[in-house]
């Protein structure tokens, strides 16, 4: 009977012993536990998974505006990119990223997304002591001088009326029109692309800026342009493919 129980002793202790192993065949090693994603709060994983198929890598190259773009962070406060990364923007390709929008990312992650961009694409002193024109303004825009601004600034590359050039594409598009409030024409005017090599407001015509009232009235210019219904028109004898007679 002794050595049963020294036997059941031994055999107990194994156990134990066991429990305590992290190698025991199925059991899931530590990386290979799923994270929830709420608790992700790596920015690069972060900007990678929710930011870079638009804005680019390192904030460059992509379809939208360069997050990476030293004059853009130097000119949007941090108020304004959280509620544009919040909500989005309605009518454009930018979705709304919080979970209390419908989006993935939580309050917290949309903080580490706002403070990383500018940690990595920031620099200080990016417009050494110049006041830059306000992101947005309440004075409404004069188009029809807009019409002369743009020909001062913008007609060198985008052609005089503003159908593109050798230079630079059509910037009175419809589709592209259609796509941009004007607050995005407006911040555009300001940072310009230089991933595409647009100038910004500094630097259109050498020697001379941009005013924030030249800004305002040649993007409401910009926007009589824009058509009401984007896309091309059937032509008026013909009807859509697959629509009843």
């Amino acid at each position: 009977m002794s050595y049963c129980r020294q036997l059941l002793a031994v055999f107990a202790a194994a156990l134990f012993a066991c429990a305590g192993c992290s190698n025991l065949p199925g059991r899931p090693s530590e990386s290979s536990i799923p994270v929830d994603p709420d608790d992700v709060t790596d920015f690069a994983l972060l900007y990678g998974k929710n930011c870079s198929g638009c804005h680019g890598s390192e904030g460059k190259g992509g379809a939208a505006l360069s997050l990476g773009d030293p004059v853009y962070l130097a000119i949007v406060d941090d108020a304004t990119m959280r509620k544009i990364v919040t909500n989005g923007i309605g009518g454009t390709a930018m979705p709304a990223f919080a979970k209390s929008a419908g989006g993935m990312l939580t309050d917290k992650q949309i903080d580490i997304v706002i403070q990383g961009i500018r940690e990595h694409y920031g620099k200080p002193n990016t417009l050494a002591g110049l006041i830059p024109p306000a992101y947005s303004s309440t004075q409404r825009g004069d188009a029809s001088r807009g019409a002369a601004v743009y020909g001062t600034f913008c007609a060198s590359c985008h052609g005089p009326d503003g159908k593109g050039s050798a230079k630079a594409s059509s910037i009175v598009d419809g589709t592209f029109l259609a796509l941009l409030t004007d607050q995005e024409l407006r911040t555009l005017v300001i940072v310009g692309r230089p991933d595409l090599g647009a100038p910004d407001w500094r630097n259109n015509v050498p020697g001379k800026t941009m005013s924030s009232q030249e800004i305002s009235d040649v993007v409401a210019w910009l926007s009589a342009q824009r058509p009401q219904f984007a896309g091309r028109p059937y032509p008026s004898a013909a009807k859509p493919a697959g629509e009843l007679p």
